[in-house]
């Protein structure tokens, strides 16, 4: 999904300066800043679960589950494997979500998620101002209590330090009593100051997804709004890794070539490549995570070519069949053989975009399926993905 989830998704750049992260104090800081440089000798894996270690990076940030597996690296928070699947519903233009085991981190990466102070130091921001009448989650919420959370933390910015004017102090659909409602000419101000604060637009950090596709049908825009406000309420059965491998004889769509990238979408769930400037036979060896629902739809896969002053032009998309690849994996969980194997396959046929079978190995205890696919609604290209299956539990 960046493995990452959901758009504009190149990695945060790594700032040459330590943000000042408003400590408890300067001995704290201090101290911080000289466990912080007796990690660079280390690996970034290594660097990594040191500071996973540290206090505060032990537990989820938003509800507090033990041991945290997964990464908001825009957001410098650990966070368990329910709140990754919220996360990855906002998009990656505000949370891009990396797992501690399963991605391979950069030096760059890591030195940029310490920067950022970790847990605490993202909760003394991000909720400086929580209501005192609003709990947070817990690690037995429901998936409804950590999505309204979630977005209201990171998406809507409601609790945000140093904004306390988007903060509105009145509760949105909130009928006062008769009672309770102030009187005359007060009264008339209170009701008046409650509808425009309702009124006021949030602040978002970023642009919704892929504001390039040229879809301004406003029926779809409408019902986009709306699918993606329950998109952080859906209930996961696992996560599937999906390596963007290479294209082939893609179509061209700037003169002589193209500047091609690859959109994969499950669910309400988006993310994508980098773009690759001038080839029509890209290689992206990209990995990117996203969490498959109860309900599991087809992966999308859809490639565009980058426009700077335009939306940019349509390249081919196919969908894939992930079912199998979860049915055999949920297959192994439970078995006690791990010696590498074959264990189903998806059939090439006309009614799929397939050259060939996609088979399903067991390769080192990991479920896995390569996929060559017939790019379709456009002229020529192929695409060769490989997928992962991972359980929750990893």
């Amino acid at each position: 999904m960046e493995m990452s989830t959901q758009h504009g998704n190149s990695d945060p750049k790594p700032s040459s300066e330590t943000p000042c992260w408003n400590r408890a104090s300067d001995a704290e800081s201090t101290s911080w800043i000289l466990r912080k440089d007796s990690w660079r000798s280390a690996g970034p894996q290594g660097k990594l679960e040191r500071f996973l270690n540290e206090s505060g990076n032990d537990v989820c940030a938003d509800c507090g589950s033990p041991d945290p597996k997964w990464v908001s690296l825009s957001l410098g928070v650990f966070i368990c494997i329910k709140c990754s699947g919220v996360h990855r519903s906002l998009g990656v233009h505000i949370s891009k979500v990396l797992s501690v085991k399963l991605d391979e981190w950069t030096d760059e990466q890591v030195d940029y998620l310490v920067n950022l102070g970790g847990n605490t130091v993202a909760n003394n921001k991000y909720e400086a101002f929580l209501p005192d009448n609003l709990k947070k989650p817990r690690p037995d919420s429901s998936i409804e209590e950590r999505s309204n959370f979630i977005k209201r933390k990171y998406e809507m910015l409601q609790f945000l330090e140093g904004n306390e004017q988007m903060i509105c102090p009145y509760p949105p659909h909130q009928r006062s009593s008769s009672s309770s409602t102030p009187q005359s000419s007060s009264g008339h101000q209170f009701t008046q100051d409650k509808k425009e604060c309702e009124k006021q637009p949030r602040h978002r950090i970023g642009h919704k997804f892929r504001n390039s596709w040229g879809r301004k049908d406003s029926d779809h825009n409408k019902s986009t709004k709306k699918s993606n406000s329950l998109a952080g309420m859906v209930e996961f059965v696992g996560l599937v890794k999906v390596n963007v491998v290479k294209g082939t004889n893609l179509a061209v769509r700037d003169m002589v070539t193209s500047d091609p990238y690859v959109i994969l979408a499950l669910g309400q769930q988006s993310v994508k490549t980098r773009v690759i400037k001038n080839n029509l036979n890209p290689v992206w060896n990209e990995s990117l995570m996203l969490s498959i629902p109860e309900n599991i739809p087809p992966l999308k896969v859809l490639v565009y070519d980058k426009d700077t002053f335009s939306t940019d032009d349509f390249m081919g998309d196919a969908e894939i069949d992930i079912q199998p690849l979860v049915a055999a994996a949920k297959a192994q969980e439970n078995s006690e053989i791990w010696e590498p194997m074959q264990l189903g396959k998806w059939v090439a046929s006309k009614d799929n975009t397939l050259i060939k079978d996609g088979i399903i190995t067991l390769i080192d205890g990991k479920v896995k399926q390569e996929i060559s696919l017939r790019l379709q609604n456009v002229e020529r290209g192929v695409l060769e993905i490989e997928l992962e299956c991972v359980p929750l539990t990893q």
